[in-house]
């Protein structure tokens, strides 16, 4: 291709800032300035796409805003150890103290090969009967347990599903070492991917162990939470954020990760506001696409003034009631999954007020 010289403007306008992103004929340049001395690259991310020049400079490197890959602001190559995955690179040169930068990249776009993410797989149920998992939020201290209600009528539930036939698995988020979501989706709706961002990146997150369980495995997901103020546990909303991935694909990408899933709760609690929690708790596994059963949680909370925590506990150890409760609540949740199972596939549904309309990443 021949060049393509395009004067930018002044170069006093350029050189005092580091790093910016700039357009030109629909052709994003990430474009930098280290002691007078000037770089350009193209401005899109082998990774995800993202906007290079919005990123940081760590030395001569680029580091991408959506997700830390970084490139030589100049060669556009690879940081060292992964110098084949490059960028495009631009000459720039400077002439009557204007400067200009060449449209038609000087190196091309190399992707170097990637093993794709076990989760990216594409979801094939094994056959046999409804699966279970249980997602304990409780927090505490592992190397020192406590009995916990809501962890014990969980497993209660779970243990009358095995004896149904069912397999189940149960996952203690306390147990679990993850990350919190670090707000990709803040910078862009496609900067959160699927697989999560940060589980790609970090193999010692074990936010993998829920994706894998709900994407992939499960057919019924229970999941149990105690009652901290008036709202769900900690540990459960810093679950809830990092599993915006998979709503997020049905936004930029109109794919339903989650079909044909049934979820039901156990909530439990020294303090009441019961609803509450129950209409948060659906309101966002609806909004994954879980099916709900007909009543569709168990509770219990003694209220406000109820401070005697010893009563409390001895109550949901020895309370028949309950955990008949949660042995019914398994046996709803998995008749609604056979039901669904062994009906035929479900067209697709129009998914109307949440679809984020024109979004258009650039593809390298």
């Amino acid at each position: 291709m021949s060049d393509q010289w395009h004067d930018l403007g002044r170069v006093e306008d350029y050189a005092n800032q580091p790093l910016r992103q700039i357009r030109i004929q629909r052709i994003p340049i990430a474009l930098s300035c280290a002691d007078g001395d000037f770089g350009a690259v193209s401005g899109v991310c082998n990774h995800a796409g993202g906007p290079l020049g919005d990123g940081t400079l760590e030395g001569d490197y680029i580091v991408c805003p959506w997700h830390y890959w970084k490139f030589h602001r100049v060669t556009g190559a690879g940081e060292p150890g992964f110098e084949d995955d490059r960028v495009p690179s631009h000459d720039v040169r400077v002439e009557g103290g204007r400067l200009l930068v060449n449209l038609t990249p000087a190196t091309p776009r190399n992707k170097k090969p990637h093993a794709p993410h076990p989760l990216a797989r594409r979801d094939a149920r094994a056959s046999g009967p409804p699966r279970v998992l249980g997602i304990s939020t409780t927090a505490m201290d592992p190397a020192h347990p406590r009995f916990s209600g809501s962890d014990a009528l969980l497993t209660t539930a779970l243990r009358h599903a095995a004896n149904l036939g069912h397999e189940t698995k149960l996952v203690r988020l306390a147990a679990l070492e993850f990350r919190a979501c670090e707000g990709f989706y803040s910078k862009s709706a496609h900067a959160c991917t699927w697989p999560c961002s940060i589980t790609q990146l970090d193999p010692k997150d074990q936010m993998e162990r829920v994706y894998e369980g709900i994407v992939h495995w499960a057919d019924v997901v229970l999941v149990a939470t105690p009652i901290r103020w008036g709202s769900a546990s900690s540990l459960y909303f810093k679950m809830c954020e990092r599993l915006n991935c998979v709503q997020n694909q049905v936004t930029i990408a109109n794919r339903v990760l989650i079909q044909n899933k049934v979820a039901a709760f156990i909530i439990v609690g020294g303090q009441d506001n019961v609803q509450g929690v129950a209409g948060q708790m659906l309101g966002f596994f609806t909004e994954l696409g879980f099916h709900i059963p007909q009543f569709s949680y168990i509770a219990h909370s003694r209220g406000w003034s109820a401070e005697d925590m010893e009563r409390n506990v001895e109550i949901l150890r020895t309370s028949d009631e309950l955990h008949m409760g949660a042995r019914e609540l398994a046996e709803r949740a998995l008749a609604l999954s056979k039901t669904l199972l062994d009906a035929a596939p479900m067209e697709r549904m129009a998914r109307g007020g949440r679809k984020a309309h024109g979004l258009t990443p650039q593809e390298p």
